[in-house]
């Protein structure tokens, strides 16, 4: 075969399973049949033994259709075998479907054919007279760490199944080929043969081989245009080393092996974190889908460098997926719990991300900027959030956002990005953030959110009375520890409760009202219970919560310590009615604008407030 031609040839199962192949260790992992974050396994494996089977049932005696499963693309290495550049999922899938026939007639106590043995493994003479027996698969990458020939020495279900995300898989897709055959050939050998047979001599595909590994990856490239069938995480790292040199491909694959290990670990989702790397590095039109990300590296290689130096590019999508994986645990890029982080999480729901791209875009700051940029993003997104901000306008304002970030470095423009971002954002939505906070009731916003507005307005004071270190300076105190959401017009009242509040029934728009709400220990809740108000106000000054302390009256500690100071400013209720609610609501809306940073100005457009501070 000279230098630059392609060889394309249609073989069955057979004629392929006659040659040795090998998947190099910088190639992707085995992936059929992987368990999703939901615990759900993928039907890769199944669907591709059902359409085959179906093909089998519709043989005849004299005649069988054909099946075609698609391409595969090789180079031949040096010692003989082929490198297997393209198809990986396929072709491994088929070797454990003749290691598990294999295996299923032999523990029945039925013969194995010869042939079937040697599609599974060989011996080879060199012409020096050395033979060498091997598989005619061999998995290279580390994360297989030789499991794949247990499955060809006939362990089985036996072979180790747990170690690393390629074992587990592996040992699914053989568990699952297992059943398949047990349910379709039940007590039936010959049966299973001539499956084996038809599997092996009417299964067809496309063997491609080229003379260099860099033909076979613009193959690749090429086969798998626009991401059909694969995602841009594949083709970006096919990408990666169709432009790296051969002695490059050791560092690349480390590299790549530890981005995909970060994310997986972390159990992120691959093509988000790649868009959101996209909008934290590089200049876009923030309209970036996931299916078109692979066509943007490709179009913008002049500022990602992608293929001028695909190492230089793998190391900076680690640095980010390091940090990235920091952020999903609630960390700074350094490891080191980020409060800003952690409050987002409770705000916003563990699976809330688009605030990975700001923070992205600010890693490489300072510590104490970070932790700034940190606090003003969980602001600014409670903000968006409570206003009911659309997912769509607030990423487009990140995404513009992190671009100007990119280029802080001081102190100083920090505060000058701060002013310029975050305070216009929440000076715009001051007004109607204003008013729904006054009028917001529990069925307005999720549970956990709710928990947390009563955590956060909580914790302000005890901050102020008591200082930010211990458990005062933790939201976490507030939120994961034994408090309750009490209602202070009991959620379900009794007759002396309602009689003393002024309503001759309960009326759940005013029960569920922010204002009828506080945040109690739960031993204080016992106490509580659905108790008139003036029961309950006796209660209300044993919990360790100075907003729940100061309900029904101001505690005497000191004449002008700090804790006297700060309750001074809580308002009291020595009763309980519906104007208490609506007065106590009306505060806490007020401070609200305190703790997360709101300016009352809101009459005027951000722009014109620009010009008139500038």
């Amino acid at each position: 075969m000279s230098e630059q031609s392609i060889q394309s040839d249609d073989m069955t199962l057979k004629r392929v399973f006659q040659d040795f192949y090998r998947v190099p260790d910088y190639q992707r992992e085995y992936v059929w049949g992987e368990v999703d974050p939901k615990g759900e396994r993928g039907d890769e494996v199944e669907q591709f033994l059902k359409d085959i089977h179906q093909e089998f049932e519709n043989a005849t005696k004299d005649s069988a259709p054909e099946y075609f499963i698609g391409t595969v693309v090789v180079c031949p290495a040096q010692d003989g075998v082929m490198d297997l550049i393209d198809g990986q999922q396929r072709t491994t899938t088929t070797f454990l479907a003749l290691c598990a026939i294999r295996d299923v007639l032999s523990e029945q106590g039925n013969s194995v054919p010869d042939e079937l043995r040697g599609q599974i493994a060989a011996s080879t003479v060199d012409w020096q007279g050395v033979a060498t027996h091997r598989l005619r698969l061999d998995l290279q990458y580390e994360d297989a760490r030789g499991v794949l020939e247990e499955y060809g020495d006939g362990k089985g279900l036996k072979a180790t199944s747990t170690g690393t995300r390629s074992i587990a898989n592996l040992a699914g897709a053989y568990q699952t080929i297992r059943e398949f055959l047990t349910t379709q050939f039940k007590e039936d050998p010959d049966g299973l043969r001539r499956f084996h047979g038809y599997f092996t001599n009417k299964v067809k595909l496309i063997r491609i081989q080229t003379s260099s590994v860099a033909k076979a990856l613009k193959i690749f490239e090429t086969i798998n245009d626009r991401g059909v069938g694969l995602d841009a995480m594949d083709l970006l790292k096919n990408l990666l080393f169709m432009h790296a040199s051969q002695a490059q491909f050791i560092k690349l694959k480390d590299l790549w092996k530890s981005v995909t290990d970060t994310i997986y670990g972390v159990r992120e989702k691959p093509l988000r974190f790649l868009r959101y790397f996209v909008f934290s590095s590089f200049d876009s039109d923030g309209k970036l889908l996931e299916d078109e990300i692979y066509d943007w590296f490709v179009k913008n290689n002049m500022q990602t460098r992608v293929a001028a130096d695909p190492v230089a590019f793998a190391s900076k999508l680690l640095d980010a997926a390091k940090a990235y994986s920091c952020f999903v645990r609630g960390q700074n890029s350094v490891g080191s719990p980020e409060q800003g982080l952690i409050n987002t999480r409770y705000l916003g729901g563990r699976a809330f991300r688009q605030h990975f791209i700001l923070l992205l875009a600010g890693r490489h700051l300072a510590p104490h900027l970070f932790s700034k940029l940190a606090l003003e993003t969980e602001n600014l997104i409670f903000v968006w959030l409570v206003t009911d901000t659309s997912t769509k306008d607030y990423e487009r304002l990140i995404i513009d956002a992190a671009a100007k970030l990119r280029a802080v470095q001081t102190d100083q423009q920090f505060d000058g990005f701060v002013q310029a971002f975050f305070v216009p954002r929440k000076r715009d939505l001051s007004d109607r953030f204003h008013s729904i906070l006054t009028r917001l009731q529990t069925g307005d916003m999720r549970a956990y959110r709710m928990r947390y507005i009563l955590a956060k307005l909580t914790q302000h004071f005890d901050v102020l009375a008591y200082g930010g270190t211990g458990g005062h300076g933790l939201l976490s105190s507030y939120i994961d520890g034994k408090n309750d959401i009490e209602h202070i017009l009991p959620d379900t009242p009794s007759i002396a409760a309602l009689a003393e509040f002024g309503e001759a029934e309960a009326d759940q728009d005013i029960i569920q009202r922010l204002g009828n709400l506080c945040l109690v220990e739960e031993a204080v809740n016992r106490a509580l219970g659905n108790k008139p108000y003036s029961e309950k106000s006796v209660v209300y000054p044993s919990s360790q919560f100075l907003l729940t302390k100061c309900q029904a009256g101001h505690p005497v500690v000191g004449v002008a310590d700090r804790i006297t100071k700060t309750a001074q400013t809580i308002p009291t209720f020595p009763t309980w009615n519906r104007s208490s609610v609506e007065a106590r609501q009306a505060y806490l809306a007020r401070t609200a604008r305190t703790v997360w940073g709101v300016p009352e100005l809101a009459s005027m457009p951000s722009a014109q407030i620009a010009e008139v501070t500038a």
